[in-house]
């Protein structure tokens, strides 16, 4: 009886808490309030992710391993669905692999899909869609797939610490 007494409690703690944040209104439907403007600090993060991405995979188009490992954090997990999860040795040999087994791969950002999203005291998440590209028996074989990075910022130097990619 006590459980359902204290359910019950919490059940209508949050309508009640619900109900002040989101008032309803009798009558035919409003249009959604307009977008508040991006804050500046959201958007220079915006900026810093989006050099980011473009610094790191010129580091790939170049098949620059040292240079593209520069971005990834010692304890990087990168889990790919596909692969599986790898630490920073693991994803280092992959792309040194991958290199050496597609000489022409090339990766691009595919425009208008990079996200960014500040994580509190730590840094930023970095999601979008990217397309690879190759040439494969005389012809170009590309695919798209998706990711989301997050960033550790610390000192004022951005490291990778977690990858996801995946839809491959």
């Amino acid at each position: 009886m006590r459980c359902i007494l204290a359910l019950l409690l919490l059940l209508s703690a949050l309508t009640g808490a619900r109900a002040q944040s989101t008032p309803r209104t009798a009558g035919p439907a409003s249009p959604p309030p307009a977008a508040a403007p991006k804050p500046a600090m959201k958007d220079e993060l915006y900026q810093t992710v989006a050099r980011l991405d473009t610094e790191m995979f010129a580091a790939f188009n170049a098949h620059d391993v040292n240079k593209l490992m520069a971005y990834f954090a010692d304890n990087v997990e990168f889990y790919h669905d596909k692969g599986g999860l790898s630490n920073f040795t693991q994803t280092k040999e992959s792309f040194a692999r991958l290199f050496a087994q597609s000489p022409d791969i090339t990766r691009t950002l595919v425009p208008g899909t990079l996200e960014v999203y500040p994580v509190k005291g730590y840094g930023a998440m970095h999601i979008a869609t990217q397309r690879f590209c190759h040439v494969e028996n005389g012809r170009n074989d590309c695919g798209n797939s998706k990711f989301v990075m997050v960033w550790q910022q610390q000192a004022g130097t951005w490291k990778i610490t977690r990858v996801v990619s995946y839809d491959h």
